[in-house]
């Protein structure tokens, strides 16, 4: 009996010094990524489907570009999705991120309530922005280094109106745009927004939001959107075929479509614009 036990005590030593099989690592795709994309419900639709071609799961962090940028020179993810092209170029450029992309754009809005203190509906986005200024209307940013707040700079600076955060009437929330809409409703003022997200504001009123579309139109708020694959050289263990698979996959026929078909309140939220 003495003997059994001594037996199956080693047996269960070599039971536990065995290594012990694991099924497959999963594979995960970590991407930075702008609110828009995320508020708009776009990369949940699109995440399942790009699974099921691939077998990557994407994972993403919603931020401003700015931010989204700099997750991607710290070598924080694996790729970009974002929307300031001057601020991509120079990233790439510095050795950041390599096969940019362009995938898809849709359009930047000023938006304001019906009653539009200021006068501007219809109005150029210059004429618009003068105006807002000379009457001192209030006018909300988001003030956070995103692509959407970089537009919005270089537009107050095209109005020659080249630092309107001096000013009391700009309000500055450091928030993202659904927030920041929000805040310029409950203040009654105006502000900036990429088209999409307003859809998806639009959508979460039922189709009666407070603020309405009052300056559109012009091709200088043509909104962007690449994807930037982070540079290996720069960053060793940044997963560079995983990005190079989304790239291809977003960029490609199936995904283009997908892009086009997703639509709130029967309005479609983003144009898709790869070249194949």
């Amino acid at each position: 009996m003495r003997r059994l036990i001594i037996a199956l005590i080693c047996l269960a030593l070599v039971v536990c010094l065995l290594p012990v099989s694991s099924p497959a690592q999963e594979k995960v795709l970590m991407m930075a990524t702008t609110t828009s994309t995320d508020n708009t419900g776009l990369l949940d639709y699109l995440a399942p489907k790009f699974k099921e071609a691939t077998g990557i799961e994407l994972k993403w962090t919603a931020t401003g570009t700015g931010k989204a940028l700099k997750l991607g020179e710290n070598c924080d993810v694996d790729i970009l999705m974002v929307h300031a092209p001057p601020a991509e170029k120079k990233f790439v450029c510095h050795g950041f991120g390599v096969d940019r992309r362009e995938i898809m754009y849709n359009d930047f809005v000023i938006i304001g309530s019906a009653a539009d203190p200021a006068g501007i509906k219809g109005k150029s986005i210059k004429d618009a922005l003068q105006t807002i200024t000379a009457k001192q209307a209030v006018f909300v940013s988001r003030g956070d280094d995103s692509g959407t707040h970089k537009k919005e700079l270089s537009l107050w600076k095209a109005a020659d109106v080249p630092a309107p955060d001096k000013e009391n009437w700009y309000v500055q929330t450091g928030q993202g745009m659904l927030a920041t809409i929000n805040i310029a409703a409950e203040r009654n003022g105006y502000t900036m927004t990429d088209r999409g997200t307003y859809i998806k504001y639009e959508d979460n009123l039922k189709g009666n939001p407070p603020l309405k579309i009052l300056v559109q139109g012009d091709a200088v708020l043509l909104n962007q959107y690449s994807v930037i694959a982070i540079n290996a050289t720069h960053c060793p263990k940044a997963d560079y075929d995983m990005a190079k698979q989304f790239t291809e996959w977003i960029a490609g026929a199936d995904a283009q479509q997908l892009i086009k078909d997703f639509k709130l309140l029967g309005k479609p939220l983003f144009t898709p614009n790869a070249k194949m």
